[in-house]
């Protein structure tokens, strides 16, 4: 009898296509678009039983107003920070998708630099998914939008959307190279054995050009390496910047190099980010110069107040300067077999 009574109830209970479809067209004045939405979820949210009743034009009709209300809390689309107002259409009833179909238009007072679409449009189901179409002329960017990611940002192809690229991702950069005590312990050990001016810029320029060709590579998804072994690496490499600084001795300065391969490693790090935002191909290029003049500039800042502080003990007492570069050698080499053996034998942080 159990048995029985499962495949009964079964069926009544699926969800037959949770999922809803947003088609977006960016213009001049004003945003178009259609929502198409299923009326099992439909039906669910406004009560209606049994669901089918919506194919029936003569009975969608009247539910225009209840479910646009319904959609207004839910579907949130905000031009340069500020939410649209959206002016709702007729229900139309696409019978072969048992699906309703409205249109929506948010006028525009100005042409934005980055649409944002908050879309949560049936809470009740924690599988639901909405697929956005957001078109711009002929180029087409695509998103899904469920419970784990509610919110889409899409930069336009203009002089404004590459402003707004260059706002989030200019700091963005800053706050990669200031947030990372790899990165700027790292940038200390390069300069533990002095320099001028010229040194510093042609390091933060071979690390900036290594680290802007594996974003690049990395975000277009031409070489991707695994994830597991980029921050073991980078850990690496700062073992080897303190093991050189205690072996150079009056060697060969191979300190642009380590540089170099320094920022490629970390250039494949910040792609994965990247590529999660699903940024259309020219925001992309937008993102990677913006990113990469940030940490620039700020390895530029952070490397000239470094580099001053040990000039400064180091014209006090030339003893004090080998002194400063043998014991700060050995503090780079430790903290980076710590985070060797941490990143590869406890990779959750326990």
């Amino acid at each position: 009898m159990f048995v029985a009574a499962f495949f009964v109830t079964a069926p009544a209970s699926a969800h037959p296509v949770p999922f809803t479809y947003l088609d977006l067209r960016l213009g001049s004045d004003a945003i178009e678009g259609t929502l198409v939405a299923h009326i099992f979820d439909l039906g669910h949210d406004l009560k209606i039983d049994p669901a089918e009743r919506l194919l029936d034009p003569a009975i969608a009709t009247p539910y225009a107003a209840a479910i646009a209300n319904l959609f207004n809390g839910r579907l949130i689309v905000s031009a340069d920070g500020g939410a649209l107002t959206p002016q709702w259409s007729q229900v139309e009833v696409v019978a072969d998708r048992q699906s309703l179909r409205l249109h929506v238009r948010y006028p525009l007072d100005a042409t934005p630099g980055i649409v944002t679409i908050s879309a949560s449009l049936f809470p009740y189901d924690p599988y639901h998914q909405t697929f956005l179409n957001m078109y711009e002329g002929t180029a087409l960017t695509q998103a899904i939008l469920d419970s784990g990611r509610a919110r889409f940002d899409y930069y336009a192809g203009t002089r404004q959307g590459a402003l707004a690229v260059a706002r989030r991702f200019f700091p963005l950069g800053v706050q990669h190279i200031l947030a990372g005590p790899d990165h700027l312990l790292f940038l200390a050990g390069l300069l533990l054995l002095g320099g001028t001016a010229r040194t510093l810029i042609g390091l933060v320029a071979a690390f900036t050009l290594a680290h802007t060709v594996t974003l690049t590579l990395a975000s277009l998804s031409i070489i991707i390496p695994a994830a597991r072994l980029i921050d073991p690496a980078i850990a690496l490499s700062i073992v080897y910047l303190g093991a050189d600084n205690l072996l150079i001795r009056g060697g060969r300065d191979v300190r642009i190099w380590i540089a170099c391969a320094f920022g490629g490693i970390h250039g494949f790090g910040f792609a994965g980010m990247l590529r999660e935002m699903d940024l259309p191909m020219r925001a992309l290029g937008w993102s990677l110069f913006s990113f990469t003049a940030g940490a620039a500039v700020a390895q530029l800042v952070v490397g000239a107040v470094i580099a001053s502080s040990f000039a400064a003990l180091r014209s006090r007492s030339e003893t004090l300067g080998r002194r400063l570069a043998f014991a700060g050698s050995v503090v780079v080499m430790a903290a980076g077999t710590f985070w060797f053996v941490q990143r590869v034998f406890f990779p959750s942080g326990t």
